[in-house]
């Protein structure tokens, strides 16, 4: 009982000292002053913080933790806490703003062990969401946002998903996770549109030839789903898309003969079945599958 009672009042001390810590902080992980402990200590409090200024330095802070090799840092403390507290509206604008800012920096990073640039995008999907639920961006902060997310997804190289001893990295699905929140914008226009089918195109069959295993296919197919519900294309627009897409096979001469071909069919056939399952579900995009049934007829 002795070491509970100890190491509770050194998750506090730490804690202390962490949130009296400048926004300027630099991006140590656990942040300066805190440990491995006290990070834990505070998810078992559920990230609860009396002070909404304690928690805007804090959540400034755990963004240092998102490129954390252990999965119960990485994910289950920093993403989780950030998430949460955006989703209850309790991170200020001033923070969201630096937040966005020091994500973005990650974003353009190294890929290092490729933690850090993954878990940012899927917390800058969060800070969109916040301005979709309540805009506090201008204009030309959206539209930079639309760039940055389209640039990184459609630059993606590092394909690794799940590992048991590591975790999720994840790159594509997190920043198709990003992009969704974006083009679910009412304030969306159709030229930062164009950059999400980009940037979702380049990925739903990738040059690399990567065949995906964890589900990213059907990732990438909301954004493409959200902007049908927009109306910012028209049936024309969507047929056109559509029949960019069989061409990324590439030489057709190498159909069922090529192991980088196949790759790709494969990921082309999963990001067509899975706007078509996306589209029978929503009375709405019920034009979509015609144009998705033509599209498959189009692949060998």
């Amino acid at each position: 009982m002795r070491h509970v009672r100890h190491a509770s009042w050194v998750a506090r001390a730490g804690l202390a000292v962490a949130l009296a810590l400048p926004a300027a902080a630099s991006a140590a992980c656990p942040p300066e002053g805190m440990d491995r402990e006290g990070l834990q200590a505070f998810k078992v409090r559920r990230f609860e913080t009396a002070d909404p200024a304690q928690r805007q330095r804090l959540a400034l802070a755990l963004a240092g933790c998102l490129g954390d090799p252990d999965p119960a840092v990485r994910d289950g403390i920093a993403y989780q806490a950030l998430a949460q507290w955006m989703r209850a509206g309790e991170l200020d604008v001033a923070t969201l703003r630096a937040l966005r800012d020091r994500l973005h920096a990650l974003v353009d990073g190294g890929e290092g062990e490729g933690f850090a640039r993954p878990f940012a995008a899927l917390v800058l999907s969060e800070v969109a969401r916040t301005d979709r639920i309540a805009p506090w961006m201008t204009p030309g902060e959206r539209k930079a946002m639309v760039r940055k997310a389209a640039g990184y997804v459609a630059t993606v190289q590092d394909y690794r998903g799940f590992d048991d001893a590591r975790g999720w990295r994840h790159g594509v699905a997190h920043g198709a996770d990003w992009l969704l929140q974006l083009a679910l914008h009412p304030a969306l226009e159709r030229d930062q549109g164009d950059l999400v089918l980009e940037a979702v195109a380049a990925q739903a069959v990738p040059g690399t030839a990567h065949a995906y295993v964890f589900g990213e296919p059907a990732r990438l197919a909301r954004p493409v789903l959200a902007l049908a519900r927009s109306r910012l294309y028209d049936r024309g627009d969507w047929q056109a898309w559509f029949a960019d897409l069989p061409p990324r096979l590439g030489d057709p001469g190498l159909a069922y003969a090529d192991e980088e071909w196949l790759a790709r069919r494969h990921d082309l056939v999963a990001f067509v079945l899975a706007l078509y399952v996306g589209a029978d579900r929503d009375p709405v995009l019920g034009e979509l599958k015609p144009l998705l049934v033509e599209t498959l007829g189009a692949v060998p």
